[in-house]
């Protein structure tokens, strides 16, 4: 397999944990977001609601309220439609994100899902510790 080294993107890991940066676009305004794991057991991609106050998105009356479940227990989250959301080179535009409290315990300000992965065809390479 060749491809350009310029277009992965360097996984941290933290405590054993895959971790990336990824770029959120929300009604023109763009949000760099750290800490963001990178979790091929999550079904969907998730943010923390206090990082992406930054860009004004919060819940309003209209957005959609469900309960998610994962190893950590459940939470409250809600749906929202985001302009673009960006990972390396890898991106999705009018991509729908859930945004909850992620009070885990520990610093993390996204989870980046399957839902994202897949339809990006994302590759995760352990042994080099990219995504591209």
């Amino acid at each position: 397999l060749v491809r350009d080294t310029w277009s992965s993107m360097k996984i941290n890991l933290v405590d054993g944990l895959p971790y990336i940066t990824a770029n959120l676009s929300y009604r023109q305004q763009s949000l760099t977001i750290e800490n963001v794991l990178v979790d091929t057991g999550s079904v969907g991609t998730v943010f923390a609601a206090d990082k992406v106050l930054e860009v004004d998105l919060r819940l309003e009356t209209d957005d959609f309220v469900h309960r998610i479940r994962g190893v950590g227990g459940t939470e409250f989250v809600f749906t929202k439609q985001v302009d673009s959301l960006t990972v390396g080179n890898l991106e999705i535009k009018n991509f729908d994100i859930e945004v909850g409290a992620m009070d885990y315990g520990f610093d993390i300000q996204g989870i980046i899902g399957m839902d994202f992965l897949q339809q990006v065809g994302a590759v995760i390479d352990l042994a080099q510790l990219e995504i591209y």
